[in-house]
């Protein structure tokens, strides 16, 4: 008898070790939608402000070309009125030169 109450308190440990391991991987299992779901949205919203930050990056390149142009033509005006009135002006930066050239 004390051998059968032996064996049937192994038998009912290793049975509820059992239960428990298989209610751990049920809880895993059926959370891992769940936690796709919340990458999905999470990987939308990181998605989403780097688009808005590119767009802004975007502008700000529009404007600040516009801006060059615009300096460039304007320096253009000087540098003719300059060489009108007999005055040489000053070679520009290499740079300068780069941009006047290519127009980058």
């Amino acid at each position: 008898m004390l051998i059968g109450a032996v064996y049937t308190a192994r038998s009912s440990r290793a049975a509820a070790a059992a239960s428990a391991r298989a209610t751990e991987v049920a809880a895993v299992v059926s959370s891992e939608p769940a936690q796709r779901q919340a990458d999905l949205q999470a990987f939308k919203e990181i998605r989403e402000k780097q688009q808005e930050e590119l767009r802004e990056t975007r502008e700000e390149v529009r404007s600040l070309r516009s801006l060059v142009r615009a300096f460039a033509f304007y320096v253009g005006e000087l540098t003719t009125q300059m060489r009108q009135q007999g005055i040489e002006p000053p070679a520009p930066p290499d740079r300068v030169d780069e941009y006047n050239r290519t127009g980058v």
